[in-house]
């Protein structure tokens, strides 16, 4: 077997000797209890010391946590589709990003509440540069996708990640989850980058590449937050982006979306499931004898209207969106009220005399709803 030890989680036997290195690390102490509010030290510590795996330390401390987190800033989790799923099989999730940690937290919450097959998930190497945050992601199941390489050292570990993709959906029975992208949504406009595709379908061997997909039960998913607490600090790569600047991250830019991603307000959020795209799926994209480029583009497509399909659109969606073109169109969808707690949301958080600062944000809210329109089109 390939060695992905550069790349892998932990094993079970690496868990509690990992606890027991990182638990007085200040963050550590300071997420078991927030996690663990009305415990003492000893008895959060007798908790850890009763984890010697990844599911005891996810169902004994992280499913709590996120718990806790959904308790203290949000109005509730709601999920569809996940009933539809076999909890004897293992998929291959591709979803919207919207939030370094929370997406993939939230998916495994669910995927527990299912008792489905939960995931391994992929995470940039750039956001766990700090060794207990390197531990947190090991200990979550984590694998890394390895960045700011030269292309000759892409080619190499993008094929590695590829292999072992493959290797914990059919050797390990694992569920995999992965981002449509690199990197979060920015701009609320979700699509799935033809590049994690085609990294996907390195490891496809002599199959050709839309069997090989066939083969994955690539199941997408729809991450949708009423409100994005991590909005504000998103809108200066927005405007950079628009006005065609280079755009250079601050120290702890990621750090501080993480925090925020966690802590600040979401309001209801809710998660759906698409159906298991089939070897039908594909075999209409076979049809039209595409070159592999486009057959990759296709799929690409396939996800996204699937992910636009799911996505579940809140008022301050329709609001952004009749704000953004002027319109009355979605009244029906919204309150004079939470126009006005929109409104002053948008207030709060943008210089309202700048143009371009308010259209970027009204569009963070309004592209799901155009996206959306676009499949009746």
């Amino acid at each position: 077997m390939q060695n992905f030890d550069d790349i892998r989680f932990f094993k079970d036997d690496e868990v509690n000797p990992a606890l027991q290195e990182f638990m007085k690390h200040p963050m550590v102490k300071a997420l078991l209890q927030f996690t663990f509010p009305d415990l003492r030290s000893e008895d959060i510590r007798a908790v850890l010391n009763e984890c010697h795996s990844i599911a005891d330390f996810q169902s004994k401390v992280i499913y709590l946590s996120v718990e806790k987190v959904l308790e203290k800033t949000s109005e509730g989790l709601t999920d569809a589709g996940f009933d539809n799923l076999d909890t004897s099989e293992s998929y291959f999730y591709i979803s919207n990003h919207r939030d370094i940690i929370l997406d993939t937290c939230l998916i495994n919450y669910t995927l527990h509440d299912h008792d489905l097959i939960m995931t391994a998930s992929a995470i940039g190497d750039n956001l766990v540069q700090k060794p207990f945050l390197m531990a947190l992601s090991k200990l979550n199941r984590n694998f890394l996708v390895l960045r700011n390489q030269s292309p000759r050292e892409m080619l190499k570990s993008s094929l590695k990640l590829s292999e072992y993709i493959k290797h914990l959906l059919f050797s390990e029975d694992r569920s995999v989850w992965m981002a449509q992208r690199e990197g979060r949504t920015k701009d609320g406009n979700d699509f799935t980058q033809q590049g994690v595709l085609k990294m996907v379908g390195m490891a496809k061997g002599d199959l050709d590449v839309l069997d090989y997909f066939a083969k994955l039960k690539i199941v997408p998913v729809a991450m949708s937050y009423e409100f994005d607490p991590t909005d504000m600090l998103k809108m200066p790569e927005v405007l950079a982006k628009r006005m065609k600047e280079d755009y250079k991250k601050s120290a702890n830019e990621d750090f501080n979306s993480i925090m925020q991603g966690a802590m600040g307000q979401k309001g209801r959020i809710q998660i759906n499931a698409g159906p298991v795209l089939t070897e039908e799926d594909f075999a209409e994209i076979r049809k039209k004898e595409l070159s592999i480029n486009d057959q990759l583009k296709e799929v690409a497509t396939l996800i996204d209207q699937a992910i636009y399909r799911n996505y579940k659109l809140w008022p301050s969606n329709y609001i952004a969106y009749d704000l953004l073109k002027n319109e009355e169109r979605f009244t029906s969808e919204y309150t004079e009220k939470e126009k006005r707690q929109f409104d002053r949301r948008i207030s709060r958080r943008v210089d309202v005399k700048n143009p371009l600062a308010l259209n970027s944000y009204l569009l963070m809210y309004a592209n799901p709803v155009i996206n959306k329109m676009s499949l009746n089109e």
